[in-house]
């Protein structure tokens, strides 16, 4: 692999076509990808919300299932990282294993999977403010106003430099955290009528028709561990921060969310937590702490909820504009939007983008704020849960092929024997990657609470398809028609080393 300084890029033709290393350290990375998994935003918002939907009272042990189909993901993607250091990420090692065609492919799905998240979070940040305004001051305020406000504030952020945005963030993910710790533990000191159970972790609670989309829910309180290959250009050591932060992240979030999860179905009682969940919503968590923790606690809960919800939007809109710098980088997207701010180093044109797009959405859903139900949270949770699950299949469909990709990449090099384990584990998350991205999109009309032959069922996840599709045509346009810049998908800054190599070769002056 190709390597060089920063600097040495830039006066290449690369002009503010690099990311500027040394801008965040491993602690500094691991906060930045929790915060985007936001602890409190599963806890209190996805936890229940796949208890009441799904019917499922194995949520807990559906988190320990998945963190270890990750774990065993993440061993290939963790040597992957070692090898390419890209902005790119998951696009750029599909394009690195399986060739560009596919990575292009990818590298759509990627946007528009990431991208879609971080929008979807904006319906929830508005809803739970306004709901927090009208509680406290009796004054009702349309969601889609603090839902703007928050596009405004992350735009400010996402343009400032990597190492503040990650200080913001680690702050509000410790108070967060410790928040959630507090309230878990007094969930199995005042247990309910069941007390202490274990029950939820038996498999045979993982039954009901919404098993599919329960794993989609599940696998999506988990993104945001695959992030930190983004930064890995900003870095200061990517060849051992990376793959250090990655399974520190995916550790953490199996072991936090199953526990926190656990708590709940102790508090309300195994037997009673999909009622519960069912008859309060979003609100159980907030109901379970105002009978054991009182008001103050509850309400400052409430605070660091919508602060949480603030960090995960933070931290997608990061990863989305670095995906698109990469994407314009490898010319998948104009060159404009492949630059970085001359003052910050931060990708400002793919800030930008993703602002832009954010703000198209919030308000084509405030406009039909509303309609046609005459309920006005329900283009909110439209916005919030089908967004999330939408975007999460897509990643999933990412990380399977990741996975193959990891497989492939290593073979051709010649290195299947010394990385031989690796390939296995690879190889198994790519079958169970794929069995849940199948079930997901088989029980998606569970999520959409609508009949199996409603059309928005195969829609929503279709556009996960149309996406891919997109890529793969305009790859294969590049292939044909511009071979050189095909020839870079995924190479990210190496192209320009390259580039540089053979201008020192035949002589012209950089």
């Amino acid at each position: 692999m190709l390597t060089g300084s920063t600097t040495e890029i830039s006066t290449f033709k690369g002009e503010q076509r690099a990311l500027r290393a040394d801008r965040i350290g491993a602690p500094a990375l691991l906060l930045s990808v929790l915060a985007a998994t936001a602890p409190l935003m599963v806890v209190a918002g996805v936890v229940p919300t796949t208890f009441a939907t799904m019917g499922v009272v194995g949520v807990p042990l559906l988190f320990l299932i998945v963190g270890a189909v990750l774990i065993l993901f993440s061993f290939g993607y963790a040597e992957m990282s070692r090898h390419v250091h890209n902005a790119g990420a998951l696009y750029a090692y599909i394009a690195r294993g399986l060739g560009g065609t596919t990575g292009a492919g990818a590298s759509y799905v990627a946007l528009f999977a990431y991208s879609i998240m971080q929008i979807g979070t904006y319906g929830i940040f508005g809803f739970q403010i306004s709901s927090q305004i009208a509680e406290h001051w009796h004054h009702n305020v349309a969601w889609w106003i603090p839902a703007l406000g928050g596009v405004a504030i992350t735009a400010v952020f996402g343009a400032l430099k990597i190492d503040l945005n990650a200080k913001a963030l680690g702050l509000l993910l410790l108070i967060e955290t410790t928040l959630t710790v507090v309230f878990d533990l007094s969930f199995l000191a005042d247990s309910g009528p069941q007390g202490v159970s274990v029950h939820a972790f038996d498999p045979g609670t993982l039954s009901g028709a919404g098993l599919g989309t329960a794993l989609c829910f599940t696998i999506a309180g988990f993104v945001g561990f695959e992030q930190a290959p983004v930064y890995a250009e900003e870095t200061s050591d990517p060849q051992r921060v990376v793959s250090k932060v990655m399974f520190l992240a995916i550790g953490f979030a199996t072991i936090f969310f199953a526990l926190s999860a656990w708590a709940i179905t102790v508090a309300t009682g195994p037997g009673h937590v999909v009622g519960a969940a069912q008859e309060q919503g979003p609100n159980l968590i907030f109901a379970l702490n105002q009978d054991r923790l009182g008001t103050a606690f509850t309400d400052t809960l409430n605070i660091f909820f919508i602060t949480g919800i603030f960090a995960s939007m933070l931290s997608f809109h990061n990863v989305v504009a670095r995906y698109a710098f990469a994407m314009g980088r490898d010319g998948l997207l104009p060159a404009a939007v492949g630059r970085t701010s001359k003052s910050s180093g931060a990708p400002a044109v793919g800030s930008l983008l993703q602002t832009a797009v954010s703000l198209a959405v919030v308000v084509a859903f405030a406009v039909t704020d509303g309609k046609p139900t005459g309920d006005p949270t329900a283009p909110v949770l439209r916005l919030f849960i089908w967004a999330g699950n939408v975007g999460a299949l897509g990643i999933v469909l990412l990380m399977a092929t990741a996975a193959v990709a990891v497989i492939a990449f290593f073979v051709k090099r010649g290195a299947a024997g010394v990385q031989a384990w690796r390939l296995v584990t690879s190889g198994l998350a790519a079958v169970a990657l794929m069995a849940i991205f199948v079930y997901s999109v088989k029980d998606f009309a569970v999520l959409l609470g609508a009949n199996p032959g409603h059309g928005l069922r195969w829609i929503l996840p279709g556009i996960i398809a149309l996406a891919a599709a997109i890529g793969l045509v305009y790859g294969m346009v590049l292939q044909a028609r511009r071979p050189g810049v095909h020839a870079r998908i995924g190479q990210g800054n190496e192209a320009f080393q390259l580039e540089k190599a053979a201008a020192a070769a035949s002589g012209v002056s950089a």
